[in-house]
């Protein structure tokens, strides 16, 4: 399929959704509607991720793709604090059947400008290899990537990793503020958005600085461990928040890394099917940081919690590196 024609109907796919929710609700009631939409609109989202992810090394095949990369995690976050705060505006003026049509339409004018850039752009996008064979092929090829493709198997493990730690901080931090250190939910609201702040401030400066893929790899994964660590084992507020700013703040640099590192192994015809496999393993752990916390949270654990999801970040980076080590020496020593 066309990453074009996918990406448009993620987008029309969730403003329908959106609709029929609120139309569910208006005429039967209830809250399962607003669940239900929410939990379609959230899978659908996933397949514009992957559409986007296929078309911008082609829209962009001439810059450097960590700089793209930035740009695009920037406008991800900037909607990310200005959604909640559109919908919060609406909110004040009218009940929340309003901000999720309001939803929609922005659904519809992203469709609208997606079209109107499709028959103005000069970007020459690749037509879809077509497959034969079972339904399941795909899906076969693209494991097959994640186990055969040097170095790909090692990004999922990382990726896996650092998803576990954001889980566990994003789940824990309301009761780690307002439980744990005794403040205000103001505090906590300001403190999501000094995260946000802090992630903008880091993507621009990884968009405007040249440094390697690798060195950006490496000091996210590290600041994010160690931030992971100093939350767990912090004392006091102020500790908290700085640990808490590193960890929110370095997330998107390492989303550059991974995201950057994989779209040079992976082959371009394999690159949309691959993508999708590896988000599904990359998110498998944000369940289990939620049951994590579900289990340990009620026995006032939480610290142990967010240290223990640390070290086996820590743990898996340290094996992921040693692997890496040893292939390069093996590599180095067939050569000689």
């Amino acid at each position: 399929m066309s990453p074009v024609r996918l990406l448009r109907i993620s987008q029309a796919s969730r403003a329908i959704a959106c609709l029929v929710g609120v139309a569910g609700y208006l005429v039967w009631g209830g809250l399962p509607w607003l669940i239900g939409l929410s939990a379609v609109c959230g899978a659908l989202t996933s397949q514009g991720f992957v559409a986007r992810e296929v078309l911008l090394p082609q829209v962009f095949a001439g810059q450097r793709f960590e700089k793209v990369l930035s740009y695009t995690q920037l406008a991800d976050q900037l909607g990310m604090v200005l959604g909640p705060v559109a919908a919060a505006a609406l909110l004040g003026w009218k009940s929340w059947e309003w901000a999720v049509a309001g939803a929609a339409l922005v659904f519809v004018a992203s469709d609208v400008f997606t079209v109107v850039w499709q028959r103005t752009s000069s970007a020459r996008i690749a037509p879809p290899v077509h497959t034969t064979g079972p339904i399941y092929r795909p899906l076969l090829t693209a494991l097959m990537h994640v186990v055969s493709l040097p170095g790909l198997a090692r990004l999922v493990l990382l990726a896996a990793a650092e998803n576990l730690v954001i889980g566990i901080t994003l789940a824990t931090a309301a009761a780690m503020v307002t439980g744990k250190f005794k403040q205000t939910s103001e505090f906590y609201a300001a403190l999501q958005v000094a995260g946000a702040i802090a992630t903008i401030l880091i993507l621009a400066v990884v968009a405007h600085v040249e440094v390697s893929r690798v060195k950006l790899g490496c000091i996210a994964f590290v600041a994010i461990a160690a931030g992971g660590v100093a939350m767990g084992m912090c004392t006091s507020i102020a500790t908290y928040v700085i640990a808490f700013l590193v960890v929110i703040g370095f997330d998107k640099m390492f989303n550059v890394y991974i995201r950057s590192a994989r779209q040079a192994i992976i082959p371009p015809r394999d690159y949309g099917k691959t993508t999708g496999v590896i988000v599904l393993l990359n998110n498998a752990t944000q369940p289990l940081a939620g049951l994590c916390v579900g289990i340990f949270g009620a026995r006032n654990q939480l610290p142990l919690v967010i240290t223990l999801a640390a070290a086996g970040m820590v743990t898996l980076g340290g094996i992921a590196a040693g692997i890496s080590f040893a292939r390069n020496h093996l590599a180095v020593r067939a050569i000689k």
